[in-house]
């Protein structure tokens, strides 16, 4: 049985105590208005304390609705945030490719929604930076992805993936929202709709597959799962690998 209010406490216990062994300061944390944000920035408002947690809305052709998640989630735990708008520099960067290859639209689908992360990933580090400068003391990147996510390749390389500390890696969809409970995010917020804010579709639509479906192969091996879905999912780990696992040339020795 998952014990959400000891896994909280457990994990609120882990960034106090890696902090203080490397005599680190705070945390930046991307705000999506979507649950895994909201979880790990309260996680890391328990453990260190608002005043040492900053989180950064970054808006890019974005809902107005995550925006009002993200600020009731500021308010709630009483975290600066910070926004930071992407939308131009995404447009003149899309603008800029177009102008000097003439591609075919339907060609950029892809590139055009991962540069979004990646975009995302670049501000947080420079605020990072910026913060650890001005503080005189180091900040880190804190990860929001889930298990689930990770197991599937549910993410962007060199985008939402990059991190200094990860605290929901371990965790399944519905762990997160049931650590998010135990916490006190507001329960419209844990419980929304996951979708990346990007594509116009939710998480599941994209990937053709159930969450709930993904934690039943990683933790049972699929016993309570369709085969042709579990064999969906296996595909989907398989050809991710590339994702989490950099070929690396070694001299023998």
């Amino acid at each position: 049985m998952f014990d959400a209010e000891k896994i909280a406490n457990e994990i609120i216990e882990f960034i106090r105590n890696y902090y203080k062994e490397n005599n680190l300061k705070g945390a930046v944390v991307g705000i999506s208005g979507g649950k895994d944000s909201a979880v790990v920035s309260g996680l890391f408002t328990k453990a260190l304390g608002k005043e040492n947690v900053t989180g950064i809305w970054m808006p890019c052709h974005s809902k107005e609705e995550d925006k009002r998640n993200a600020l009731e989630l500021a308010s709630h735990f009483g975290f600066e945030l910070k926004e930071f708008d992407l939308t131009n520099i995404y447009d003149y960067y899309v603008n800029q490719f177009s102008k000097l290859n003439n591609p075919n639209m339907d060609d950029l689908i892809d590139s055009n929604i991962n540069i979004k992360p990646r975009l995302r990933t670049t501000t947080l580090y420079y605020y990072s930076s910026y913060l650890s400068k001005k503080n005189k003391g180091t900040y880190l990147v804190a990860g929001t992805s889930n298990k689930c996510e990770i197991y599937v390749g549910y993410f962007t390389k060199g985008g939402d993936n990059v991190a200094d500390i990860q605290v929901l890696a371990d965790l399944t969809v519905d762990e997160v929202i049931s650590v998010g409970e135990a916490i006190g995010v507001p329960y419209h917020i844990v419980h929304k709709t996951p979708d990346d804010g990007l594509s116009g579709l939710s998480d599941e639509d994209k990937l053709g597959v159930k969450y709930s479906e993904i934690a039943d192969v990683i933790e049972n091996d699929g016993k309570n799962t369709e085969e042709e879905i579990k064999q969906k999912i296996n595909n989907l780990h398989q050809r991710s690998y590339h994702k989490s696992n950099i070929p690396t040339f070694r001299k023998n020795r």
